[in-house]
């Protein structure tokens, strides 16, 4: 019988799965929705095997492959030791199932399963070295409490400052008067729409925060000189453990280098696979299995 190897790297956005033969020819991939283990263990299967499904086909295999199939799964909340033991008590059809966190994943995969670390840094953050089997994690405990470095909380900094601009602490500019349009000009508006916003509904604030930056706005270039120090405080802390080789990976960490100061970017490398192909190196693998 043919073995099959899927990596699936969840979040709470998306489930994005891959598929490799046993000589690591592709045999499909696809996306669905939410794997965040955290928002639902059943929740996350169902968007796992639906992403399965979906990249299967794609290479003339069905459902019926999946007790030839070893996963790979890593997912956001997996560092959550109930949600990871209730996740993988579930029944399940496939061949086996490893289960690890989206962040080692992606380190497994920038360095190629070698020891290295890497700094994520998109909605929200999280820092991570493998050294000789062990992890060492900085951050990465959500938003609002971690997450530093991350878009949501620069958004919710950039609204907490549009707020005072508002009440004549600090001086209007470009990016304040941005933000104001969004609510239609009107703080209540904001203050409304804080008591039910969620992480990416702060983060989707940080594209014009860059974009303003690049036009010089005093607001804009404190936002990510602060994100910078954030972003450089777990960098430090990752090398202090004995990390010389970072990588930086998400929409914020991959456009802050420049920001950096110079001694921090000599740390920094590329990554050499991403975080799907991580989880197909710990496919069929228990070793690699958080708990």
């Amino acid at each position: 019988m043919a073995t099959y190897y899927v990596g699936i790297d969840g979040g709470g956005t998306s489930c994005r799965a891959r598929i490799r033969d046993k000589n690591g020819v592709l045999i499909g991939e696809a996306k669905s929705g939410s794997a965040n283990i955290l928002l639902g263990v059943d929740t996350a299967m169902a968007s796992i095997q639906e992403a399965i499904i979906q990249a299967a086909q794609k290479g003339g295999l069905s459902d019926k492959d999946f007790c030839a199939m070893h996963l790979g799964l890593v997912l956001a909340g997996a560092e959550q030791k109930s949600a990871w033991q209730d996740f993988m008590s579930q029944e399940h059809p496939f061949a086996s199932m490893t289960l690890n966190t989206d962040a080692y994943g992606a380190c497994i995969g920038a360095h190629n399963g070698d020891d290295g670390a890497i700094m994520i840094a998109g909605t929200g953050s999280c820092g991570i070295y493998l050294n000789s089997g062990q992890q060492h994690v900085v951050g990465g405990r959500e938003f609002p409490i971690s997450d530093q470095g991350g878009g949501a909380v620069m958004g919710l900094r950039l609204i907490q400052k549009v707020l005072l601009i508002q009440d004549g602490i600090g001086e209007p500019c470009q990016l304040s008067q941005y933000v104001m349009k969004h609510f239609s000009d009107d703080v209540d508006n904001i203050v409304a729409w804080s008591k039910t916003a969620i992480p990416k509904d702060y983060g989707q604030f940080s594209p014009a925060i860059f974009e303003h930056a690049q036009n010089g706005d005093y607001l804009a270039i404190d936002m990510l000189q602060q994100t910078a120090a954030d972003i450089e405080m777990f960098l430090v802390a990752l090398h202090r453990k004995g990390a010389n080789r970072i990588c930086l990976m998400g929409s914020i960490a991959e456009r802050i280098l420049t920001w950096l100061s110079p001694p921090v970017q000599q740390w920094i490398v590329s990554p050499q696979f991403d975080a799907i192909e991580g989880g197909i190196m710990i496919a069929g693998k228990p070793e690699h299995n958080l708990y």
